[in-house]
């Protein structure tokens, strides 16, 4: 059994299933020792809409890689995404006191890029350092010891909605576990999915989930752009359901077995048997039929992506190209329909950066569980508390009992 120290675990909150992904630390990274998945039922567009079911689906997947990985989990790191995500620039500017750059500095810096007006409502996820500048000296990546009199620093804040953090931490709890913290799932679906030439030249991933599509375009080996689109892998199967008029579950069965994101390859002889709903007959429907109803709710993803990294303007910052990951970009064709859309290379991204079960975790599903993990064994200080704890509910419940009787006791 591995040391509790050493384990770091990733749950993957998303639309359409739950996953727990257990990795152990190794002289050389990280190895995968355990995965747990479970169907999603209390999550719409990313966000929790049902408490309880939630719960139960965190429970199943945690029995899940336990067992697999012959431990107990007590600590995880929670990804978020969401409609209400929000990131943005900041740029603050200090002088520095003894003309050398010091770890103080550095703090005040980012602290003084910080300090911008944020909503009572929001939360400050991440605080990313881009770039230090020391006296007009720009790409400076780690400022600490140079000379120089005026310290500048660029940094990218991500926001989300205090209550949607909020009612991730306490499902967590609920189910019996600590959030050590919660991490932007676009970010840990890159920290699995990219080289470092990647980052360094210029990538844009994109992760087609369930409930939601996350952005995310790194240049210079930093994080310039993040947002969320409220589309994904649900609104594909629920198009199908519809079109075909066939049950949800059957839609999704029949989406990842015979999909294709580009219907022009297909014959119209390719014949597929769809049940109905109500007790009727299955009918007999042409393949090409599915996929033209598949292709424009991609293409309509694809574009509002390419729209998002145009607002920002980025296009000429990303000489890479695409990387697609997240359970929708397993879809066939789907990168032929992006390279089309971006006009630019496209990849699709599986897990690369782990050891261990690694050819279990080679599926674009497992990009996010598995970049929690690495971000988490890359971030992770042992001496530090968790930022969020589990509030023993029974202590309080009894304590309140017993504070009600010695009042009753008292002036009855």
């Amino acid at each position: 059994m591995a040391r509790k120290d050493d384990l770091v675990v990733g749950l993957d909150i998303g639309t359409t299933k739950i996953c727990a992904i257990v990795g152990e630390r190794t002289a050389t990274g990280v190895d995968v020792i355990g995965i747990g998945t479970h169907p999603s039922r209390g999550l719409r567009k990313g966000v929790v809409v049902d408490i309880d079911s939630t719960v139960e689906s965190i429970k199943h997947a945690m029995e899940e890689a336990e067992l697999m990985a012959d431990c107990e989990i007590t600590s995880v790191y929670a990804g978020i995404a969401g409609g209400h995500i929000r990131g943005f620039n900041s740029h603050g500017v200090v002088a520095v006191k003894d003309r050398e750059v010091a770890e103080n500095d550095i703090k005040r810096v980012i602290d003084a890029a910080k300090a911008v007006a944020i909503p009572m409502d929001r939360e400050v996820i991440h605080v990313i350092p881009q770039e230090f500048i020391i006296d007009d000296q720009d790409g400076i990546r780690e400022p600490l010891g140079m000379s120089g009199v005026r310290l500048e620093g660029r940094i990218h804040i991500v926001t989300a909605a205090v209550t949607s953090a909020q009612n991730i931490v306490k499902c967590a709890n609920k189910a019996g576990l600590n959030v050590i913290d919660i991490v932007l799932e676009p970010l840990a679906s890159a920290d699995a999915v990219l080289a470092n030439d990647e980052r360094s030249l210029g990538v844009c991933v994109i992760d087609i989930g369930g409930g939601t599509t996350d952005i995310a375009v790194f240049a210079d080996g930093s994080i310039k752009h993040t947002s969320v689109l409220g589309l994904g892998g649900y609104h594909v199967t629920n198009d199908i359901a519809v079109g075909l008029r066939t049950p949800f579950d059957e839609a999704e069965r029949i989406k990842k077995k015979f999909g294709m994101a580009s219907a022009r390859y297909l014959s119209s002889d390719d014949v597929i048997t769809v049940p109905s709903v109500g007790g009727r007959r299955p009918r007999e429907v042409s393949r090409k039929i599915l996929c033209e109803i598949i292709e424009p709710r991609v293409d309509e993803i694809l574009s509002l992506a390419r729209q998002e990294i145009s607002k920002g303007g980025l296009e000429d910052r990303i000489p890479s190209g695409v990387v697609l990951t997240g359970g929708c970009s397993a879809l066939e064709g789907i990168v032929e329909l992006a390279e089309e859309i971006f006009e630019a290379p496209v990849r699709r991204g599986t897990p690369t950066n782990v050891g261990g079960l690694q050819d279990v975790v080679r599926s674009p599903m497992y990009a996010t569980g598995v970049g929690l993990v690495v971000f988490g064994s890359s971030h992770n200080r042992p001496r530090h508390p968790s930022r969020f704890r589990i509030r023993d509910d029974s202590i309080f419940r009894r304590v309140k009992q017993r504070m009600r009787d010695w009042f009753y006791g008292e002036f009855a």
